[in-house]
């Protein structure tokens, strides 16, 4: 087997931890590039001195991973508005990346809440936790002691599991939770808007100061149903809503005249909508605006009432 062959074949779980260390398909995919440029030049004789394939990569994906980390959370610290993790939209059911590497957590709601871990406590935490590494591969990895990278997990899954959504509801009643929420949106059904949320709710939009979205989080029902219902009777008969999958989970793509205008996804307790996130920066959007719409158009759009 050459060296291309290696590393394609280990290609899906390299970019399941670049995806969730950095939240971002393009800077995930500029690390596997830098990292296979790492493989390609070594000599033979260093390469011969490796004696865990998969684990040389997956360290060297973890180290740039790191390096880059610390940089885009001092740009992301002056982002316009909330910033939100680049969507993973499956287009193809069969893309390895989204079977082999993503049937765990990798919601927008659990990347959200990994932006608060530093670059090292999110990779020993992603590492141990998700991959299943050992102490001893992880301290190696991160050039630690075993005992510091559990104290890092430690902290870690701390405050993940403080933040963490305290409901699991199954995929069918998230389906038809955003079946009603995407009739009331396109209706703009003021009444029925608002009691799909939660008093509590919150709206989270990342539109980057690229374009129109909230500035920053919307607290309370009323506040979210009032913004849809006045976005329905401006563009009501604008507005297509494709069921997708976005991140692991049953999310929508709302298109404006035949466009792709926004991902939204929801966190729910099964009965409520408690989040709902919804993404319009372009450049996030960017990479599906030709793959999503001949690939959905299909029998798959709701048009409302």
């Amino acid at each position: 087997m050459n060296r291309l062959q290696i590393f394609t074949e280990n290609r899906p779980r390299l970019f399941g931890i670049a995806y969730r260390m950095l939240a971002s398909r393009a800077e995930a995919e500029d690390i596997l590039q830098n990292a296979y440029l790492r493989w390609h030049d070594l000599g033979d004789s260093e390469l011969a001195e490796i004696r865990n394939t998969q684990a040389w990569l997956v360290t060297v994906v973890s180290r740039l991973c790191i390096d880059r980390l610390r940089v885009l959370k001092l740009e992301r610290e002056s982002y316009t508005g909330p910033w939100l993790p680049e969507p993973m939209i499956e287009i193809d059911p069969q893309t390895p990346e989204l079977i082999a590497e993503f049937s765990s957590d990798v919601s927008l709601a659990f990347l959200s809440m990994l932006e608060r871990l530093s670059a090292e406590e999110r990779a020993a935490f992603l590492l141990h936790q998700v991959f299943d590494v050992d102490y001893p591969v992880v301290a190696d990895m991160l050039n630690k002691t075993a005992a510091a990278c559990r104290q890092l997990v430690h902290r870690a899954r701390e405050r993940v599991q403080q933040d963490k959504p305290r409901f699991q509801i199954s995929r069918d009643v998230h389906r038809q939770l955003l079946h009603r929420f995407t009739l009331a949106a396109k209706s703009g059904d003021l009444q029925e808007l608002t009691s799909l949320f939660a008093d509590d709710a919150q709206m989270i939009g990342d539109g980057g100061g690229k374009i129109a979205s909230v500035n920053r989080i919307l607290h309370g029902a009323d506040r979210i149903a009032r913004l849809y219902h006045v976005v329905a009777r401006g563009y009501q008969q604008r507005m297509q809503y494709v069921e997708v999958q976005i991140n692991g989970e049953p999310g929508l793509l709302r298109y404006l005249d035949g466009k792709l205008d926004a991902t939204i996804s929801i966190v729910s307790d099964g009965e409520k909508i408690l989040d709902l996130y919804t993404i319009r920066n372009p450049e996030k959007l960017q990479a599906y605006h030709s793959l999503v719409l001949p690939a959905f158009l299909n029998g798959n759009v709701c048009q409302g009432r």
